[in-house]
């Protein structure tokens, strides 16, 4: 078993859509970034990508790639999870928290849930997501940002790794 963690920030800006865990949700400002900008997404893949020891997000996905500009995160953790299977490795879990002062996310942490573990092929009780404010606090709790933070359990399955090894 191998434990990743994951962190992203993102600046709120008007003119852009606020995508967190594959999910729109109708706010006055949305996250700038080069893809869609989803924090929630993005920490999750960080978290994986650790887990597997294979280096960062924007190893796989860098920033002046064209093919990755407005690209959903949800297209990219595809890619991970395959990249999880080709390796041999299996998610089990992950644990996951937002942090913002507005908007309020519970509403939406359902489909968010439903979003990242289908892709990812686990259970729904496998994804957790949490949010939290920072009372007013840092760059987060005055409304410039939403950050977000991931743990995710990945285990070996070596029986899978030896078959793709022979697919090659």
């Amino acid at each position: 078993m191998r434990i990743g963690f994951g962190y992203d920030v993102h600046k709120l800006v008007k003119g852009r859509k606020l995508v967190i865990g594959g999910v729109e949700i109708k706010f006055k400002k949305g996250l700038a970034g080069y893809s869609d900008a989803d924090v929630l997404v993005h920490a999750v893949i960080d978290s994986l990508i650790g887990a597997m020891g294979e280096h960062d997000i924007g190893f796989h996905f860098p920033a002046n790639d064209p093919r990755y500009k407005g690209i959903s995160s949800l297209l990219m953790l595809e890619k991970i999870s395959d990249l999880i299977r080709s390796k041999g490795y299996s998610v089990v879990n992950i644990d996951s928290t937002i942090v913002a002062e507005a908007p309020k996310f519970s509403p939406y942490a359902r489909e968010m849930r439903l979003n990242i573990s289908s892709v990812l092929g686990i259970p729904e009780n496998c994804v957790n997501i949490k949010s939290k404010t920072e009372e007013g606090l840092g760059f987060t709790g005055k409304g410039q940002g939403i950050a977000a933070y991931a743990v995710s359990l990945i285990e070996s399955n070596i029986l899978q790794y030896a078959t793709n090894l022979f697919k090659r």
